[in-house]
């Protein structure tokens, strides 16, 4: 966990005024600790690519909760993706095999 001051301090040309206001805007996530605001390490990731997608992409800051609901989304569709693999993977042979073919096939059809 990081306080804002130790973010402000790692994240070149991020400010206060930003940091607090995309925490405002829901854009960050802040948990209080000792009445505090703190970052957790995947936050902080978080603000780190907000400040690239704002600053080194000029992505507009009206656009910016756009933007980073279609990378969580994507995040999230990665991530069932990992699980739904997972499951196949466990099966036995047959359904293994068996699900490659769907799969070939619902891939040909496109």
């Amino acid at each position: 966990m990081k306080n804002l001051d130790e973010v402000i301090a790692l994240v070149p040309g991020l400010s206060r005024a930003d940091l607090e206001r995309w925490i405002h805007a829901a854009l960050i996530e802040a948990e209080l600790d000792a009445d505090r605001p703190v970052l957790s390490e995947t936050q902080f990731a978080r603000v780190r690519l907000v400040c690239s997608l704002r600053f080194d992409m000029e992505v507009e800051e009206e656009t910016l909760p756009v933007v980073l609901d279609l990378i969580d989304q994507l995040h999230d569709t990665r991530e069932r993706l990992h699980r739904l693999s997972q499951a196949v993977l466990a099966q036995d042979e047959e359904v293994r095999t068996a699900v490659l073919q769907v799969m070939a096939k619902a891939g040909r059809g496109r």
